[in-house]
């Protein structure tokens, strides 16, 4: 792949000296938050974010389903071979060096609502938690041991990354006070315990792990991962990148397509159409429809089959579905692959965008049992008014209830199943 495309982003640094950059660099999280509160501004997440607590998060969850109707029995309890006591020692670890007033903040129970109250953009909008930098190192390394032992190496690695890069953009924009490589909440949901289910989340910008464990099993789900640019040219973090593999190969499966399977593909042939639905496009979600607060979204299928491609293109699509699981230690990641071919009969990918080497595009691969979505947006930071390949977006989904584990919650033994 062409690492122009990535560079490109120095073409459209932003005005540092206008009110909103003046005022980014000398506000801190909470601060910014309060401005953001008091002036409304931007208009369009402020209304948003005001639609996501005030309506989407007081409904119960559900999941995201094609009709309103939850599948059940997707989902099954088994052995997947995570590494169970050494997360629950790394959280006791955690636990020794935290004040009381921090230990009351990070602990919620099982069945919190606060589940699902994760959100994305640089905004404090989900104050729960201990916040990174605003605890000791020794503490922010805790965290990190935890994450460290419970994702993959390959996912971790990632998952830092995608930190690293957020550092980079407080940077450039001279706002290090919002953004920054420790700017992340970190909350438990329940008790840390070999046979018990619990669970965590480790959310800010660009980067949301919501993680729920039972014994040997887990589900990373719901999970949002961005970059703004995706990827660092300087400093010491120089290098960092994320999200171009997925990228690539959808690009390459939507190329390799016949004429006829492009065309059922294509739902729309502008990022931003004009003949999108009202709802299918907003500045801040843009082409996305399973963010923050779209646990119950009605999300019916588009595009082609994927039971009709050749077992190239099939390759391809867990290829790129691989690439959204990187999370997952390798014996669930290939488990959950497996779960996904499984479904190919009624599996859906979707394209909006050209298809040409250089356009930005999005596409989403859909099934019962999983969900994954990829958009290139316009600016948010950066001053580019059109979506550009720098700026990534992606969500994975659990549908039919599988999100926080909730589907697993149901039919594990000995566990009462409360609304969350």
């Amino acid at each position: 792949m062409d690492a122009t495309h990535d560079f490109s982003f120095r073409d459209y640094l932003p005005d540092l000296s206008t009110e909103r950059f003046q005022n980014i660099r000398i506000q801190d999280a909470y601060e910014y938050m309060e401005s953001f509160l008091k002036n409304k501004i931007p208009i369009e997440l402020y209304k948003l974010s005001r639609y996501w607590r005030n309506e989407l998060f007081t409904v119960p969850f559900k999941g995201v389903t094609t009709d309103g109707n939850v599948i059940n029995n997707l989902y099954s309890i088994r052995d997947e071979g995570v590494p169970i006591h050494d997360i629950v020692t790394s959280v006791k670890r955690l636990f020794g060096l935290l004040s009381t007033s921090d230990t009351k903040k990070l602990c919620y129970p099982f069945d919190s609502r606060e589940w699902r109250s994760w959100s994305n953009p640089e905004f404090y909008i989900s104050q729960k938690g201990i916040r990174l930098d605003e605890v000791s190192p020794e503490v922010q390394n805790a965290v990190h041991n935890i994450l460290r032992t419970t994702l993959s190496p390959e996912g971790y690695e990632k998952a830092l990354a995608a930190m690293k890069i957020n550092h980079f953009l407080g940077e450039l924009v001279q706002g290090q006070k919002v953004m920054n490589i420790h700017s992340y909440n970190f909350v438990l949901f329940g008790e840390a315990s070999e046979e018990r289910p619990w669970g965590f989340s480790c959310y800010g910008h660009h980067l949301c792990l919501n993680v729920m464990l039972y014994r040997s099993q887990i589900v990373v789900a719901p999970f949002f991962t961005g970059a703004e640019p995706n990827l660092i040219d300087d400093g010491p973090y120089n290098g960092a990148r994320i999200c171009y593999v997925e990228e690539q190969i959808g690009l390459e499966l939507m190329q390799s397509l016949s004429p006829e399977d492009q065309a059922k593909a294509q739902i729309f042939k502008e990022l931003r159409d004009p003949a999108m639905p009202e709802d299918r496009w907003n500045r801040d979600d843009q082409r996305h429809l399973c963010g923050a607060y779209r646990d119950n979204r009605i999300v019916p299928y588009e595009g082609v089959l994927v039971d009709y491609f050749t077992a190239q293109q099939k390759d391809m699509v867990l290829k790129i579905v691989e690439q959204f699981l990187l999370y997952l230690p390798l014996k669930s990641r290939m488990l959950k692959l497996e779960d996904v071919k499984d479904f190919f009969s009624e599996t859906y990918f979707c394209w909006i965008g050209g298809f040409n080497d250089d356009d930005a595009f999005y596409f989403r691969i859909q099934s019962p049992v999983i969900i994954v979505e990829f958009d290139h947006h316009s600016g948010v930071f950066l001053a580019n008014e059109e979506p550009k390949k720098f700026h990534i977006h992606t969500i994975l989904r659990y549908p039919n209830a599988g999100d926080y584990g909730y589907a697993l919650r149901k039919i594990i033994p000995g566990v009462e199943t409360k609304e969350i």
